[in-house]
């Protein structure tokens, strides 16, 4: 991703395996670096959950979330992101290649010998931001699917074929997940579908401009 980004103009901040001291101090250096006419894009991939309505995501150092203060211990996603639109960006992309099954399933599995819990998708609530679009690579309370070890790339569903798209010449980011939506869901057979809430104000949003 790294690659891909810095080969359309973007300037990367590339931050790996990092623990949640370490995850604080860099969040905080890359909001600090925007200014009111950058276009911002945030990539995650890891391990998050939700918990009361609420997007985490979790650090290398927290390995099993049963019985954690997510709030202490983890990143809260949809605070993070109220801070990046505070910084009144042109437009920010938050793609989270992560998780979002409930806190409270994988707890009660934990504790009730891995007992079928259903997931409360009552308490889910869909971030939001304005100028902002956010994209999960699956809806609430789904796992997302890895590709098995072995194969190349070592990418989820959702980050490999977002990579075969994101250099698109003068493609509205919409529509580029749009089509990331499309062969995630074909490739998983439905089990994986890519969940995005749109908030931008502008149109044409392109990742990759180029002279038509």
């Amino acid at each position: 991703m790294t690659s891909e980004l810095k080969s359309i103009g973007f300037t990367v901040t590339k931050a790996l395996h990092l623990t949640r001291d370490k995850m604080d101090s860099v969040l905080e250096e890359f909001k600090k670096s925007i200014q009111q006419s950058d276009m911002v894009l945030f990539y995650f991939a890891g391990h998050g959950v939700q918990w009361k309505d609420q997007n985490y995501l979790l650090a290398t150092d927290v390995p099993n979330v049963s019985g954690i203060d997510l709030n202490e211990k983890a990143i809260n996603a949809q605070r993070f992101l109220n801070d990046l639109c505070d910084q009144k960006p042109f437009v920010t992309i938050f793609l989270l290649d992560c998780c979002r099954t409930s806190y409270h399933t994988t707890f009660q599995i934990d504790v009730q010998n891995a007992k079928t819990v259903e997931s409360k998708l009552a308490d889910f609530k869909e971030m939001h931001g304005a100028g902002a679009l956010i994209a999960f690579v699956c809806a609430p309370g789904i796992p997302a699917i890895d590709i098995p070890a072995g194969q190349v790339p070592r990418n989820g569903l959702f980050t490999k074929y977002l990579l075969r798209h994101i250099k698109t010449p003068n493609e509205d980011i919409r529509m580029i997940l749009s089509v990331v939506r499309k062969e995630v869901k074909q490739d998983s057979k439905s089990r994986q579908i890519p969940f995005v809430s749109d908030g931008l104000l502008e149109k044409n949003i392109s990742l990759c401009d180029q002279p038509r």
